[in-house]
């Protein structure tokens, strides 16, 4: 374990000096402040909390940046590490294959928390501030959206060490995560959206839709999210109902998780095919 944690020190440092990273962590702490005071607005008039509110926005724009984010983060793993000439060296050392890529994956999740944390955290503490005797609800709602975004990244760290050992260029990883963005965050939803206008007989929404929904983990963090907020803002008139789904609660998670566990074990698979 201690080659798993050394690797996983040296990916932190690397993650640390990424500017994208730096760049996309920045730009959610500036939207995550600019949701929290324009939600105050509305929050007022219907009697809700505004982190409540911040929450339902800051979920939306989670699945747009976490993904970005964590993919940014991985493409190039080990594509990275032909183009540089350290794959030979790395695999010189006594660590083996899937101690490299668990040490790789702890590293880039610990730096990925570190940019929730403190993007979200300084908007919790804006919004928490904002809002009148609002009691640690909101509080454990922003806590249940952090731990959910650092799953949802987890997810594709793992979709992207899958995409970086399946090229040996930069460039083509770079691309590949790219598209997996496109089509899993942006198109994916298109595609669902599409097929509900098409079916007029309701057949795909009552049957297909919720299945299709909940096995896009992207689209199962936003499920779970919003109907904690939901249930927080039933009084208020602001829900938008949810039920039909196959599971509810907590086992909306289960999609991400397996997604996470199939994701890094491609990867490991894939991993041992690689040559330096």
């Amino acid at each position: 374990m201690n080659a798993v944690f050394a690797i996983a020190l040296t990916e932190i440092r690397i993650g640390i000096r990424n500017s994208w990273v730096v760049l996309s962590a920045g730009i959610l702490a500036i939207f995550s402040l600019l949701l929290v005071v324009l939600g105050s607005g509305p929050s007022g008039a219907v009697d809700v909390h505004p982190l409540t509110v911040a929450i339902a926005s800051l979920s939306t724009l989670a699945v747009y940046l976490i993904p970005l984010i964590a993919l940014l983060l991985s493409f190039d793993a080990v594509a990275g590490e032909i183009d540089r000439g350290t794959l030979q060296l790395v695999l010189a050392t006594p660590a083996t294959r899937w101690q490299v890529l668990a040490g790789k994956f702890m590293g880039h999740t610990a730096v990925l928390t570190v940019a929730i944390v403190a993007g979200y955290g300084a908007a919790g503490v804006l919004g928490y501030l904002l809002g009148e005797a609002g009691g640690y609800e909101p509080l454990a709602g922003l806590l249940r959206l952090m731990a959910t975004s650092v799953l949802l990244g987890a997810v594709f760290v793992g979709v992207g060490y899958l995409a970086s050992c399946s090229v040996r260029q930069t460039g083509t990883a770079a691309a590949l995560a790219i598209g997996i963005w496109l089509v899993t965050v942006v198109l994916y939803d298109m595609a669902l959206l599409g097929g509900l206008l098409v079916s007029q007989d309701g057949v795909f929404a009552r049957s297909v839709f919720p299945w299709l929904l909940l096995f896009n983990p992207a689209d199962a963090f936003r499920v779970y999210n919003m109907t904690w907020v939901d249930s927080s803002l039933l009084q208020t008139g602001l829900a938008a109902g949810r039920g039909g789904l196959p599971v509810e609660g907590a086992g909306v998670l289960l999609s991400p998780v397996l997604w996470c566990v199939a994701a890094l074990g491609l990867a490991s698979l894939a991993f041992r095919r690689v040559k330096p």
